[in-house]
C-alpha cells in the first residue's frame, strides 16, 4: 500500500470509529486527495464529497472567493484555510482538508516549485501548514517532480487531519 493509501486508511478508520465525516477542497492535488480516501473500503461512511477548484475562477465560483482574496494568487496560508472552512460549510462535515501550491515545473507567479499549503477545518478550529517539497524528485525519472510533489502533498494532508482529529480527542479503534 502506498503512503497515501496507508494514510487514507488510518483516516477513514479513525473517522468511522468516531462517527465523523470529512470533505476536501483541492487545487494542487487535482482530486488525488479525494481519490485516496474513496479508494478505501468503507469511505462512504465518512467521506461526504470534494471539490477540485484548480483555477482562480473555480475558487471564486465554487468556494465564494472574492477578487481581493485572490489578488496575490492562491498559494498562501489564508487561501488554504479559507478553502477548508468553506468546503466544510458547503458539505456540513466535521472535518475538511484543502491543498494548494505549486507542483511545477518551475515557479508560478513568483512562488517556488514545491511550495505547498495544506488547510484544515473542523467545528472548533482551522488553519494551515506549509510543506516545503522543493527538490523532491522521482528516482525513476530525470524529469519534473510534479507528480511526486502532488503525491507527497496528499500524504501530508492525510497525516495532518489524522493528527488534528486525534488532538481533538478522537480515538483509533482498538
Amino acid at each position: 500500500m502506498s503512503s497515501a493509501g496507508h494514510g487514507a486508511a488510518r483516516v477513514v478508520e479513525l473517522l468511522h470509529a468516531n462517527r465523523k465525516t470529512i470533505c476536501t477542497a483541492e487545487s494542487l492535488t487535482g482530486g488525488e486527495l479525494a481519490s485516496a480516501l474513496v479508494d478505501i473500503a468503507g469511505a462512504s461512511t465518512v467521506f461526504a464529497g470534494g471539490v477540485t477548484t484548480y483555477s482562480l475562477e473555480a475558487k471564486r465560483a465554487v468556494l465564494g472567493f472574492s477578487e481581493t482574496e485572490l489578488v496575490d494568487g492562491a498559494v498562501s496560508a489564508e487561501v488554504a484555510t479559507y478553502m477548508a472552512q468553506r468546503v466544510r460549510k458547503l458539505f456540513g462535515t466535521d472535518y475538511a482538508l484543502s491543498t494548494t501550491g505549486v507542483a511545477g515545473p518551475g515557479p508560478h507567479r513568483g512562488v517556488a516549485e514545491g511550495t505547498v499549503w495544506l488547510g484544515f477545518a473542523s467545528k472548533t478550529s482551522s488553519g494551515a501548514i506549509s510543506v516545503d517539497l522543493a527538490g523532491v524528485r522521482d528516482p525513476s525519472t530525470s524529469g519534473s517532480a510534479r507528480n511526486v510533489i502532488r503525491a507527497a502533498a496528499v500524504t501530508a494532508a492525510l497525516d495532518l487531519v489524522f493528527t488534528q482529529a486525534v488532538f481533538d480527542g478522537l480515538h483509533p479503534q482498538t
